[in-house]
């Protein structure tokens, strides 16, 4: 059996199998990233292990990269005893194209796994050691949306942060207030340049970020933990820059296929495990082949030759132009809408979805004909081809095990971004009219529909997690299959679809308010009602194949 840990005792059989094994002196890569780091990053996730680590990768096998990156993980201590440390930091990559050919690599440009937590001091005093370093350029972050998010839907600050706030930079427990406190010491230090890179899937990344970790400097100076030269220092971007990203990597959750396929190839250990906080994670990754990376090429500390890597530098603009396009219009909604009507309609992989002749008209009509008439092109990639791999080889590759479940994840705090913009834009350009929108609003429809927890049989089913989704249920507690009642549906929904923290935009002021209700009580009209709604709306107003 072919044993990860100890890779180098088995090179001719990972030959004989062509996975790509490491072309660097990792013994010394590690020590130069432990010792004088360059790069470190949050989130020990399936993301960094399928793309950040990948890109790490290329460039130590390129002599670009000398020093390992750090990686670290602020919520899920187990992520790193089991995913990293028991394997050595060592990744192995599954990548999967459409066409079946899968390629396997050993990713070893990690350098250490941390747990940067205060309740962990042995690891939370190597990352202080690590932010007072003047050689650290670089901190990535792959944290999701709700990493960033401080305050309630009520605008009050959430229980860990306003903790936070109170105790001081001494013993922080959320990721901003954590990185808030790290970069304390680094000022302290000496108030080294940085680069902070939000690689989180949402619009303007840098932005958020910044303006997270102001707001809890700000709360520490009120409080006198701080100095006003320390919120001078994160505010100034020529010492502490905040570069925007575009980041689009499929890479869904281990999967039992590729574990089963890895064991009968003959590599030991290699069963995924969920978390005791439910992540799901494995000694491989599984990914697809098809990847972007665009960046704001702006690191006043230096960085590594990441277009070495394949990786896009370029202006602040155009990195806002390439996500608007994939987050608003050309990936995202198509995706989270799958993963809502999948749910409902009991389907448990996007590929087998794609199959389905109204689902993938839906994914058409919202992406070509409602979102790709108000985007702007970022010139470095072509909308309309973006949009059509998407959705003719991405979401359709069956090697791909992505779950709508995994996607629907977090829900509440994507819709904002990823329909609220295109709702925006028809409300502000003269010669569009958001009142012509369908296939957003049912896909709006359909998430409350969602919320309730039955499927479209009838049957109960588990939301994915939400941090709202107690709150959504709550609302919508009293609310059964079979309710038709269009005026306490209404008085129901009313407070939710006028709330702009959540759609970005009030959408009775949208117009679009008593459309929503109206395509609810029809999906909520009894067994099969979704599907019914759908093919209806579609059979109206879909299948205009001009786009084609």
């Amino acid at each position: 059996m072919i044993d990860l840990n100890n890779w180098r005792n088995f090179i001719p059989e990972l030959s004989q199998k062509e996975v790509e094994i490491p072309h660097f002196d990792r013994a010394s890569l590690r020590e130069n990233g432990q010792k004088n780091p360059v790069w470190i990053h949050f989130g020990g996730g399936n993301l960094y292990r399928g793309f950040h680590a990948e890109i790490a990768q290329r460039l130590a096998d390129l002599g670009e990269l000398s020093t390992g990156v750090i990686v670290c993980e602020t919520f899920d201590e187990e992520i790193i005893e089991r995913a990293y440390q028991d394997f050595d930091d060592l990744i192995l990559e599954v990548v999967m194209p459409s066409s079946g050919e899968f390629v396997k690599r050993i990713l070893a440009a990690t350098a250490d796994s941390l747990y940067c937590h205060p309740d962990c001091s042995e690891h939370f005093d190597k990352m202080i050691r690590h932010f007072e370093n003047p050689s650290l350029q670089l901190v990535t972050f792959a944290i999701t949306e709700k990493g960033y998010r401080l305050k309630d839907t009520n605008n009050k600050y959430i229980g860990p942060i306003a903790v936070d706030i109170k105790n001081g930079p001494k013993k922080p427990s959320h990721t901003m207030s954590i990185l808030a406190a790290l970069l304390y010491k680094r000022f302290l230090s000496g108030a080294w340049p940085i680069a902070l890179v939000s690689t989180d899937n949402f619009s303007q990344n840098g932005s958020q970020l910044r303006t997270s970790l102001l707001t809890i400097a700000k709360e520490w100076q009120k409080e006198g933990y701080v100095q006003n030269t320390f919120i001078q220092y994160l505010s100034n971007e020529e010492i502490v820059a905040f570069p925007w990203t575009m980041i689009d990597r499929i890479t869904p959750n281990p999967s039992l296929s590729v574990s089963k396929m890895l064991a009968k190839e003959g590599f030991s250990n290699m069963s995924i495990f969920q978390t005791a906080k439910g992540n799901n994670i494995a000694p491989f990754v599984n990914t697809e082949d098809i990847h972007y990376l665009i960046m704001e090429d702006h690191f006043p500390n230096g960085r590594p030759k990441f277009e070495k890597a394949g990786v896009f530098l370029t202006d602040r603009a155009t990195v806002d132009k390439a996500d608007t396009m994939k987050v608003t219009t050309c990936l995202n909604p198509l995706h989270t809408s799958l993963a809502i009507m999948g749910c409902l309609l009991g389907y448990r992989s996007i590929a087998e979805e794609m199959k389905d002749p109204d689902l993938s008209l839906l994914v058409s009509e919202i992406g070509y004909n409602e979102g790709l008439p108000v985007v702007e092109s970022p010139g470095i990639i072509d909308p309309k081809i973006f949009l059509e791999e998407v959705i003719t080889v991405r979401f359709s590759n069956p090697n791909i095990p992505d779950m709508p479940q995994r996607i629907a994840t977090d829900t509440s705090q994507k819709v904002a971004i990823r329909y609220g913009e295109t709702i925006k834009k028809y409300m502000e350009i003269e010669v569009k009219d958001p009142q012509t929108l369908v296939f957003i609003p049912l896909t709006l429809a359909a998430w409350l529909r969602y919320l309730i927890g039955i499927d479209d049989q009838g049957k109960p089913f588990i939301p994915s997690p939400d941090p709202l989704l107690t709150d959504f249920q709550h609302k919508l507690s009293d609310i059964q299959l079979g309710t038709q009642d269009t005026s306490h549906i209404h008085e129901k929904m009313a407070p939710t679809l006028s709330n702009k923290e959540i759609f970005g935009v009030d959408l009775y002021q949208a117009e679009l308010g008593r459309k929503i209700e109206e395509m609810f009580i029809k999906m909520v009209a009894g067994p099969n009602a979704v599907r019914k709604t759908l093919q209806d709306y579609l059979q109206e107003h879909g299948g205009n194949l001009s786009w084609k």
